[in-house]
C-alpha cells in the first residue's frame, strides 16, 4: 500500500509540469489583408457589387468563405473596406502631388493626368474610377454605401477647395474667386472623366476635357 501511494505521489509533479506548459498559439494568419482587399476590389471593379458572388471573392482572395467572413465580415462590409482602401490610396496619391508646392495649374494638370492613368490602364482597359463606377449604382439601394459616397465626394471637394483657396491667397486667382464653387467644378470634372472613361471615350478627348477645366479655373495659359 505504501509503495502504491508513493508511486501515485511520484506522478503528481509530472502532471503539474504538464499543466504549467503554455498552450500552443493558434495558427498564424495565412493571408495578407491588403493583398486580399486588393484582390476583392478587382472583382468588384470588373463585375460590380451585385454581379460579384462570395465564391468569386473566395477564389480571388484564395480564402474559403468561412475564413473570408471571419476576416472581413459579410459581403457589404468587405466591399466598404475595399472602398475605404481605394479612397485612402487616392488621398495619399493626391497629397503627394503637392510635395513641391506647385502652382494650382500644375497641380490640376497632374491631378487629372494621374486620375486618367488610373481610369484607363496602359493596356487600354477602361475601368474608370472604382468608387464612382461601383458605388454610384449601389448607393441607390444601400444607405451605407450612399453615406460613404457622399462623404467621399465632400472630402474631395474640401481637399480641392483648400488648395484653390491657397492659390487665391498667393495671387494665382482673382480675390473674387470662390474656392468651394471651383472645387466642385474640379471635382465634378473628375467624376465626369471617370464615367466617360468607363464608357470608352478616347483618352485624347478626356485629356481635352481636363484641359478645358484647368483653363476655366486658372484662366488661359500664356
Amino acid at each position: 500500500m505504501v509503495q502504491k501511494q508513493a508511486k501515485r505521489r511520484a506522478k503528481i509533479p509530472a502532471a503539474a509540469d504538464q499543466a504549467a506548459e503554455p498552450r500552443r498559439r493558434g495558427r498564424p494568419r495565412a493571408y495578407d489583408p491588403e493583398t486580399a482587399l486588393a484582390a476583392a476590389a478587382e472583382i468588384f471593379w470588373n463585375k460590380g457589387y451585385d454581379g460579384t458572388s462570395l465564391d468569386d471573392l473566395a477564389a480571388a482572395t484564395g480564402m474559403n468563405r468561412p475564413s473570408l467572413y471571419a476576416a472581413f465580415g459579410d459581403k457589404q462590409t468587405l466591399y466598404l473596406k475595399t472602398l475605404a482602401r481605394y479612397r485612402e490610396e487616392a488621398r495619399i496619391g493626391s497629397v503627394g502631388l503637392l510635395e513641391d508646392d506647385p502652382p494650382l495649374r500644375v497641380f490640376l494638370k497632374r491631378f487629372y493626368k494621374g486620375a486618367l492613368n488610373l481610369y484607363i490602364t496602359r493596356d487600354g482597359n477602361a475601368r474608370g474610377c472604382y468608387t464612382v463606377g461601383t458605388a454610384a449604382t449601389q448607393a441607390v439601394a444601400d444607405p451605407k454605401v450612399r453615406a460613404f459616397l457622399v462623404e467621399s465626394i465632400r472630402g474631395t471637394d474640401e481637399f480641392l477647395a483648400e488648395i484653390i483657396a491657397k492659390a487665391r491667397d498667393r495671387g494665382e486667382l482673382p480675390r473674387s474667386a470662390d474656392p468651394h464653387a471651383l472645387a466642385q467644378l474640379a471635382s465634378g470634372t473628375l467624376h465626369t472623366l471617370a464615367v466617360r472613361a468607363r464608357a470608352g471615350v478616347p483618352r485624347k478627348e478626356l485629356d481635352a476635357l481636363a484641359a478645358v477645366t484647368v483653363s476655366t479655373i486658372c484662366g488661359p495659359e500664356h
